[in-house]
């Protein structure tokens, strides 16, 4: 078996490989990337955050993005029976980016990957990592190629941008369960039809169910005409409904009434697809010559569109920690990567357990809020999540608890 040998050798070529990638090409490291699929390839998640933009912009991709041609968005909608509110990002109280787009993930995923190429790193489509050595000098992986051909890689530093795949959590026994209910998820692409000023198409809009708190649909146009339409839900009131996963998907949304209204002329071309369990957690984010990006670390729940804003996050803190530990200087990477990423996971994780209980959908539709607590808010909900200025992610628990009470009563 033959072996070679890199600097930085990245599982993964989505936005946190890609985008880490382009940051240590930009250090002049050595990288190879290797991802099991072919590009372009449908992945979910469509809809950026603000916050994202700053580390695509860091690692020399903002003009291929830009230029991609993906519908502009600056802001997100929700709306529950008769009732709609909506935040524009650019108003918010954290300073930085504003706005962003919503994106077909297999082109926005591609482009990101070609950018990368572009800037010096070795990207090989097709190519699996069947198994995985951290117990050596240095961590090295044994890869297949689309030939059949079996060889080996060793690399003085090992990143998993593997997403769901989640190579080395599976490889290593990193997995841990997560603490979230067990949901899933219905979702498709449709060429939605809605007519001209009926709809904020540079918004990603966020409904409730009618009649439960913890159902709630996306529709995330795009800039073709089409839009991501999907269901979130417990796995139990999901199975309530027989068929198809399209003809499921089409029962739900037409238990709501204005998003059927919405979506009376669209064209379901594309067969629905279904996810189960999405929720992950892992025991620790690094190891010996190695750290997890990304979904492949942990994943939360698809309700604030905060997946790719914290795998590029993960992405720029371990190629701030590569920097120097690449030099020959020391790194702790649990003081330095693990618990600066995850303060702003938890962040998150307070408003989505609190969407779910109901107690931050009083605040979103709250009809009197204070526009200073509304541009606090409205930084989160862009992403900006590690601002410690931002009292609500500071003392994000207690606050947030205290401002329920206030728009319950």
């Amino acid at each position: 078996m033959r072996t070679e040998k890199t600097e930085v050798l990245i599982i993964g070529a989505g936005p946190s490989g890609s985008v880490a990638a382009g940051l240590l090409r930009k250090q002049g490291r050595e990288v190879l990337i290797l991802e099991r699929e072919q590009f372009p390839r449908f992945s979910i998640g469509e809809s950026l955050l603000p916050q994202s933009m700053q580390y695509i912009e860091e690692a020399g991709m903002l003009r291929d993005v830009v230029e991609a041609g993906f519908q502009f968005k600056n802001g997100a909608a929700f709306a529950r029976g008769d009732t709609y509110t909506d935040f524009d990002f650019r108003e918010k109280f954290t300073p930085g980016w504003g706005t962003t787009y919503q994106v077909q993930r297999g082109h926005f995923d591609h482009v990101l990957a070609r950018a990368a190429e572009r800037m010096g790193a070795t990207l090989r489509f097709r190519h699996v990592v069947e198994s995985v050595d951290v117990t050596g000098e240095r961590p090295s992986v044994t890869a297949r190629s689309p030939e059949g051909e079996t060889y080996r890689v060793e690399a003085r530093f090992l990143l998993d941008a593997s997403g769901f795949g989640r190579v080395l959590p599976r490889l290593l026994d990193l997995e841990t369960p997560s603490a979230f209910p067990v949901r899933g998820a219905l979702f498709t692409h449709v060429e939605d039809r809605i007519p001209l000023g009926t709809f904020d198409r540079n918004k990603i809009r966020v409904t409730v169910h009618p009649e439960h708190v913890h159902v709630w649909y996306w529709t995330i146009p795009f800039s073709n005409g089409r839009c991501s339409l999907g269901v979130v839900a417990r796995r139990e009131f999901l199975e309530q409904h027989k068929g198809t996963e399209t003809e499921r998907l089409r029962a739900i949304v037409g238990e709501d009434p204005t998003l059927s209204r919405l979506l009376k002329d669209a064209v379901w071309d594309t067969p629905a697809r279904a996810i189960t369990g999405y929720a992950a957690n892992v025991k620790s984010l690094w190891g010996r010559g190695f750290a997890l990006l990304g979904n492949a670390g942990e994943f939360l729940d698809p309700v604030f569109s905060s997946g790719v804003t914290i795998a590029v996050r993960s992405a720029s803190l371990a190629a701030e920690c590569l920097s120097r530990e690449l030099s020959g200087q020391s790194v702790d990477w649990e003081r330095e990567y693990a618990v600066p990423l995850k303060s702003g996971v938890d962040t998150f994780r307070t408003f989505v357990e609190s969407w779910y209980e109901g107690g931050f959908q009083k605040v979103i539709f709250h009809p009197s809020p204070s526009p200073e607590v509304r541009a606090m808010i409205s930084s989160i909900l862009a992403g900006y999540a590690w601002d410690t200025n931002n009292p609500y992610v500071a003392d994000s628990k207690r606050r947030l608890a205290v401002l329920e009470k206030l728009c319950s009563a």
